[in-house]
């Protein structure tokens, strides 16, 4: 009997040594399949959100949003690699002590003050119905490719409607996104076609391609302000307290701060500090654009853009350009939005990134 005992013991004790190792091995895939599946940039479909979510690595970087209640698509929120939330929360989740000025400003985007006589820039929830048909805006009509890897590459059909929802413009827009260890990078290229006849393009101040910023990055200020747009709307920037408000600007040609809007540069860069730790990002022109070198729509508020479609709005002795499309020509603007975290950015770092940039697509 004893003997009995001491043979089902060891059976057991056997068995048992064979789960841990079935155990140890399936865990082991996990891990691995987890490693594998966080590796590089990946791209998360949601169509039934309206948005395409991007990690680097795991963990999350920004999403791609084109809500039909809205009025263009955009990316919201955007993170730097340190985890630091770098656009403004306002309209979508506003944030205590955030200005709640220029309601259009939302995420990182792309559109234009005066196509056809519209203004796709300044249309927001704010515009009110009657005055509507001043204003265009951008629907997206198909998510064309999500594709992850070492790249992540987001190739979207978008259409420039006004207000009756006739088509006045039709955008391929691709998003390359790439990460380094402290570095993400959005390769932002849109290609504008004239879609059922011609279209004009004016030269407008209110473009191009724009991220509108966190407080932390907003450039100190004591005093109130008030921007007019093209239609001589006016609105007031507030001031308010300037605690953790860090924000500057240096451009390519040397100037910073203030100095930096209405001149016309490779690249730009915004540096600040938020949640202790520096971090910089940058709008990078291409030599391919129209109007290269771009415009700098700088302001110390918060918002951040340049703007290859408009210069005598900058510069008044400058000539006023017009772009004429006839129907089926196209005009394609390519730009890069570069974000690090850590150490900083001097100007020869943005100089071989505008380089390499500049060999590009």
């Amino acid at each position: 009997m004893n003997r009995i005992k001491r043979i089902l013991k060891n059976r057991r004790f056997l068995l048992s040594l064979v789960s841990v190792k079935v155990l140890i091995l399936t865990t082991g895939l996990v891990i691995s399949g987890q490693s594998i599946k966080n590796k590089g940039i990946r791209l998360e479909r949601l169509d039934d959100q309206y948005k395409v979510n991007v990690y680097v690595n795991g963990s999350f970087f920004t999403s791609y949003r084109y809500p039909a209640d809205l009025e263009k698509p955009f990316l919201y929120p955007v993170l730097a690699p340190n985890g630091s939330v770098i656009t403004r929360g306002f309209p979508l989740e506003p944030r205590k002590g955030e200005r709640i000025d220029h309601p259009h400003h939302i995420g990182l985007w792309f559109n234009h003050g005066n196509v056809n006589g519209l203004d796709f820039w300044n249309n927001s929830s704010a515009i009110p119905a009657d005055k509507k048909g001043s204003y265009g805006h951008i629907v997206v009509q198909k998510i064309i490719r999500a594709e992850s890897g070492k790249k992540g590459l987001l190739e979207v059909a978008s259409e420039w409607k006004d207000n009756e929802g006739n088509t006045l413009v039709t955008e391929n827009t691709k998003y390359i996104f790439t990460a380094g260890k402290s570095s993400r990078t959005v390769d932002h290229i849109s290609t504008l076609t004239a879609a059922n006849g011609p279209v004009v393009i004016t030269d407008n101040k209110e473009g191009l391609f724009a991220i509108r910023v966190d407080r932390a990055f907003e450039m100190p200020s004591n005093e109130s302000l008030i921007f007019t747009d093209e239609k001589g709307n006016p609105t007031t920037v507030k001031a308010t307290d300037n605690t953790g408000v860090t924000g500057m600007y240096t451009s390519s040609g040397g100037l910073k701060g203030d100095a930096v809007w209405g001149t016309r540069n490779e690249w730009v860069l915004l540096s600040g500090i938020k949640d202790n730790v520096p971090i910089t990002f940058g709008i990078f022109d291409n030599p391919k654009n129209p109007g290269y070198p771009a415009y700098a729509h700088a302001r110390g508020y918060g918002l951040f853009s340049v703007n290859n479609l408009g210069q005598n709005s900058y510069d008044p002795k400058q000539e006023k350009v017009v772009w004429n499309l006839r129907k089926g020509e196209s005009l394609t603007l390519r730009h890069r939005f570069y974000v690090q975290s850590g150490a900083g950015m001097t100007p020869d770092d943005a100089d071989k990134i505008f380089k390499a940039f500049s060999k590009m697509y």
